[in-house]
C-alpha cells in the first residue's frame, strides 16, 4: 500500500496530467488521467484507515461514489450525466452523514441554514434559466443536498475544530458549480481549468480527515 502523502501527490500530478490533456482535446488521455485522480483519492483515505471507524467508513464510501461520478461524467451523454449526478448526490449524502456522526454546533447549523438558503436562491435564479425541463428537478434536489452537506460540514467543524472538513465541503460546491456553468450555461475549458483543482483538492481534503475520525466526536 502506496502511503497516504505519496497518493495525494499522485493525485495533483494526475489533475494537472487532466488539464493538459483535455486542452489538447485527447479523450483517452483525459479517461486515464481523471481515473487515476479519483483513484488516488480513494486510496488516501484506505492508506489512512477509512475502515477503522463509522466516520472513515462513511467518507469511504463517499469517496468511492465520487469515483463513480467521476467515470460516468466523462460522458456528455444525458444519461451518463444524469448516472453520475446520482453518484454525487449520495456522495454528499455520506459525507453530510458522517459530519453529523460526531459533534455538532446546533447554533452554527442554524446560521448556516440561513446563510445556505440565501446561497441557493441565487444558484438557482442563476442557474435554472438554461437547464432543460427534464433537469430542473434533478438540480434542484442536487442544490439542496449538497448545501445540506456545508450545513452538516459547519456544525461539525465549530463544534470540533476540524476546519478541514468545512474547508472540503466548501471546495467541492464550487467545484459543483463549474460543472453546472459547463454543462448548462457556458461550456469550456475555462470551467475545468478551476473546477477540477478545486474538486480533486476537496476530495483529498476530506480523505484526509479520516486521519483525525478519532476526534470527529
Amino acid at each position: 500500500m502506496l502511503s497516504p502523502i505519496t497518493l495525494t501527490a499522485a493525485c495533483l500530478v494526475s489533475v494537472l496530467m487532466l488539464l493538459a490533456v483535455d486542452r489538447r482535446e485527447w479523450p483517452l488521455g483525459r479517461v486515464i488521467a481523471k481515473l487515476t485522480a479519483s483513484t488516488c483519492f480513494v486510496g488516501v483515505a484506505v492508506a489512512l484507515g477509512a475502515m477503522g471507524s463509522t466516520y472513515g467508513q462513511l467518507i469511504l464510501g463517499a469517496l468511492v461514489l465520487g469515483w463513480m461520478g467521476d467515470a460516468l461524467l466523462l460522458s456528455r451523454a444525458p444519461k451518463a450525466f444524469m448516472g453520475g449526478l446520482a453518484a454525487f448526490l449520495l456522495s454528499h449524502v455520506l459525507f453530510a452523514t458522517a459530519f453529523v456522526s460526531g459533534a455538532l454546533s446546533v447554533q452554527t447549523i442554524g446560521v448556516a441554514v440561513v446563510v445556505a438558503g440565501v446561497f441557493a436562491a441565487g444558484v438557482l435564479r442563476w442557474l435554472m434559466p438554461h437547464a432543460p425541463q427534464e433537469f430542473k428537478g434533478p438540480v434542484l434536489a442536487y442544490v439542496v443536498v449538497i448545501l445540506a452537506m456545508c450545513v452538516a460540514a459547519a456544525g461539525h467543524a465549530f463544534a470540533s475544530q476540524r476546519w478541514a472538513v468545512l474547508a472540503g465541503a466548501l471546495l467541492f460546491t464550487a467545484s459543483d458549480l463549474s460543472v453546472a456553468r459547463d454543462r448548462f450555461v457556458a461550456p469550456g475549458f475555462i470551467n475545468r481549468l478551476w473546477g477540477w483543482p478545486t474538486y480533486f483538492v476537496a476530495q483529498l481534503v476530506l480523505a484526509w480527515t479520516v486521519a483525525s475520525a478519532s476526534i470527529a466526536g
